[in-house]
């Protein structure tokens, strides 16, 4: 079995592919990628031994369960280089000396490889990869909310983290989110996160929202809160319909990497 860290830039490719486009049938495939079909069955079996792809008669399409995220290690080769372009176009605009709350996830990750040359910022976490990648800018005061830590993804979740985001008014959050369905709500999988992610919400006085072109339209099973609760939206593609409407009609700023 092929570790997701190994996968080549064509399978890469193909995963974005089938993410952006939805299920293809394996020719295709073939023809889109200017490669055989032998080498796209090849790379089909090995990303959906993964768990990467799930497979159907003839095709592919993206896992699509409600109930269970994809694997840390599997979501941070997942659009590596959208969310590089989303977390550079997003500490663009965050001034230097000012409070954050980052969340849990591999785009708030990016996010904050991309905050190190910052000066004065003071920043809180429930995300210990967060927390350990800000540890290296020595410009940085970085408080880390107690609680449960997840060992999958090193996230703490838990009332204790709940309580403890409550003591802050910080001036930006920049959270991720698992899915962004059509009736304008934001979804993730797990209700404790959710739990801490919709505090982090509340104790911000404003929202940006971190979020590659996947998230359009994924499924996911607890509602963490609604586009009108978000100010600005940066992703690394063009919204598909009916995104634009929902995001006029809220007011959200969105700025697409470049």
């Amino acid at each position: 079995m092929q570790s997701p860290a190994d996968a080549n830039p064509r399978q890469l490719r193909l995963l974005d592919t089938v993410r952006t486009r939805g299920a293809m049938t394996v020719e295709q495939l073939a023809d889109l990628l200017g490669v055989t079909l032998q080498t796209i069955r090849r790379d089909v079996q090995r990303l959906a031994d993964d768990g990467l792809l799930a497979r159907f008669h003839g095709g592919v399409r993206l896992p699509a369960s409600t109930t269970e995220n994809i694997a840390h290690r599997q979501r941070a080769v997942l659009h590596a280089e959208g969310k590089a372009r989303i977390a550079a176009a997003v500490a663009a605009q965050v001034p230097d000396g000012c409070s954050l709350i980052l969340n849990i996830g591999t785009t708030t990750e990016a996010i904050a490889k991309a905050l190190l040359r910052h000066r004065g910022l003071r920043v809180i976490t429930n995300n210990l990869r967060v927390a350990t990648i800000l540890s290296d800018n020595p410009s940085c005061e970085v408080i880390v909310a107690g609680g449960v830590v997840r060992s999958r993804d090193w996230g703490i979740v838990g009332e204790a983290a709940v309580d403890f985001i409550r003591q802050f008014k910080v001036d930006i959050a920049l959270i991720g989110i698992s899915g962004i369905e059509a009736d304008g709500t934001l979804r993730d999988f797990d209700y404790r996160e959710v739990k801490v992610a919709q505090t982090i919400v509340q104790q911000a006085r404003e929202v940006w929202l971190a979020a590659d072109s996947s998230k359009f339209h994924r499924p996911a099973m607890v509602e963490l809160g609604r586009l009108d609760q978000i100010h600005r939206l940066f992703t690394d593609a063009p919204p598909p319909e009916p995104f634009p409407a929902l995001l006029a009609e809220a007011g959200i700023r969105c700025e697409v990497a470049p």
